[in-house]
């Protein structure tokens, strides 16, 4: 049986009550449970990682779609930038820094599942709650203890107007190739709202 266990760690706090803080419900929640996802595969596959650098590229992947954080440009390099910030200033080595930054960056692309478990396992995790992506190797058990410890909460379609509303402010700035565009063109809806999930 599969249990989420959260790192306790000084840091892994501080980032998940800045996360709390700053985001809605509905992508709080998304956060960890791209976390537990990604966790739960990382012991299914038996990888090797450190669970909290993990958690930190985990819960600080989409920090880029907050209006804490100035949403000029693509948000997943302004999310990785405002990340640096964040850890840098808790004493985190920049070794440390760089792998959680190279997380928050790829998390929406397939290179991610080649690179280091840290990484890939964002990728994996945030696949799994927004598209379904390898929901075979999920129980149903597993499933559903995460969907309890972090609801849903509308999520296909609070996600989607996410979208659409950071593409739609970036591309007012003239900021036409950024990744909320680029999903959205190739069909990011659709997939959302085909995902296995009832919201």
């Amino acid at each position: 049986m599969y249990r989420i266990a959260i790192p306790d760690s000084k840091l892994a706090q501080k980032a998940t009550r800045l996360i709390y803080e700053i985001s809605p419900a509905f992508l709080y929640n998304h956060c960890l449970r791209t976390y537990a996802f990604g966790d739960a595969l990382g012991k299914k596959y038996g990888l090797k990682y450190d669970p909290e650098l993990f958690f930190l590229g985990a819960v600080l992947h989409d920090i880029g779609l907050t209006d804490h954080v100035c949403r000029h440009h693509s948000f997943e390099h302004e999310g990785a930038d405002y990340a640096e910030k964040f850890l840098s200033t808790h004493g985190i080595s920049q070794d440390k820094i760089d792998v959680v930054r190279e997380a928050i960056i790829l998390h929406a692309s397939e290179i991610a599942g080649e690179k280091q478990p840290e990484i890939a396992l964002v990728h994996f995790g945030a696949g799994m709650d927004i598209l379904g992506l390898r929901a075979e190797d999920f129980s149903e058990e597993t499933v559903k203890t995460i969907l309890e410890a972090y609801p849903r909460l509308g999520f296909k379609k609070a996600i989607i107007q996410l979208i659409k509303y950071d593409a739609e402010l970036k591309n007012k700035g003239q900021q036409m190739n950024n990744l909320s565009s680029a999903l959205l063109r190739m069909g990011f809806e659709r997939w959302v709202l085909h995902s296995p999930f009832a919201e």
